[in-house]
């Protein structure tokens, strides 16, 4: 009888443990509306998958990556993403029609504001990475560094709405849990 009030009492150590570092970790999600940044995007989408000549090709390749992440991960790809774009995709990107550059900026500057609210999380080790997110974002990069640099820019950006989907309703519907 004593074991299994020792056991009873194990479990529900650890469920409260377990709860108390989910809300924690939901603390990290950011919670932004998020229309401004799909609008900007949904303006210039037809002219840059215009530009992608290689439409048999994808860089997020969704159904493999971005749709089994796992809640425990979603701030570390969340963080990894937002670097991939600020860092890497809007860099390569040379746009000379100023109505897309304005808009690009737009979105860049969110993700920047997007990194800053991540920010507090990384210094509190609340944003860890396992495995999983490590290999997701692995498999972008690579997918990415297989084009040449412009066509892997111009691919990304055409790829856009589905992390910024990917994002609302991991950020969104998280949050509010």
């Amino acid at each position: 009888m004593k074991a299994q009030r020792v056991s009873l009492l194990l479990v529900a150590a650890v469920l409260f443990l377990c709860s108390v570092h989910a809300r924690g970790l939901r603390r990290c999600l950011v919670s932004m509306d998020m229309r401004h940044v799909v609008e900007s995007f949904q303006e210039i989408k037809k002219a840059i998958q215009a530009k992608d000549t290689f439409q048999n090709v994808t860089i997020l390749s969704t159904s493999e990556t971005l749709h089994r992440i796992k809640p425990l991960d979603v701030c570390c790809v969340t963080k990894n993403l937002l670097a991939f774009y600020v860092d890497k995709v809007f860099k390569d990107h040379q746009e000379l029609n100023p109505q897309i550059l304005r808009k690009l900026s737009s979105i860049a500057n969110f993700f920047l504001y997007m990194q800053k609210a991540l920010q507090p999380c990384q210094e509190q080790r609340q944003c860890h990475c396992r495995e999983e997110a490590t290999n997701a974002t692995r498999i972008i990069h690579d997918n990415y560094n297989q084009l040449e640099v412009r066509s892997a820019a111009i691919k990304s950006l055409g790829e856009l709405d589905v992390f910024l989907a990917w994002l609302d309703k991991n950020h969104q519907e998280n949050s509010a849990a």
